[in-house]
C-alpha cells in the first residue's frame, strides 16, 4: 500500500471498530475474531474494507460471516505475522475503552 494511503485505511479500520465492534477474542494464537453490530450496509462496508486490506496485505485471511444482527470477522495470519496481529488486537482493546 502506498505509504500516503496508510492513515486512510487506518482510519478507516478505527471508525468502523469504534462504530461496531461488539466483542473481540483471540480463539487461537493466530487468529482474532470480532463481532460488529450489523445493519444497513454494514456487511458490505466490512467486505470492502477486508478486500482492499486482503489486496495489500496477502499474510491476513479474512472469514466475514453474517449473522443476526451481527457481522462475524475472523482474521488469521501465519507464525511470521503473529506479531501483527497481537497489535492489532491490541490496537482494537485499547481504542475501546475497555477490555472485550
Amino acid at each position: 500500500m502506498p505509504t500516503e494511503e496508510r492513515p486512510l485505511r487506518v482510519a478507516e479500520w478505527d471508525a468502523l471498530l469504534s462504530e461496531r465492534l461488539i466483542s473481540l477474542s483471540r480463539p487461537e494464537p493466530l487468529r482474532l475474531r470480532l463481532d460488529l453490530t450489523g445493519g444497513p450496509c454494514a456487511e458490505e462496508r466490512v467486505r470492502d474494507l477486508v478486500a482492499r486490506e486482503s489486496r495489500c496485505c496477502s499474510f491476513f485471511t479474512f472469514t466475514t460471516t453474517p449473522g443476526k444482527g451481527l457481522v462475524r470477522l475472523d482474521i488469521s495470519v501465519d507464525q511470521l505475522h503473529e506479531a501483527v496481529l497481537d497489535a492489532l488486537a491490541a490496537r482494537t482493546t485499547a481504542g475501546s475503552g475497555e477490555q472485550r
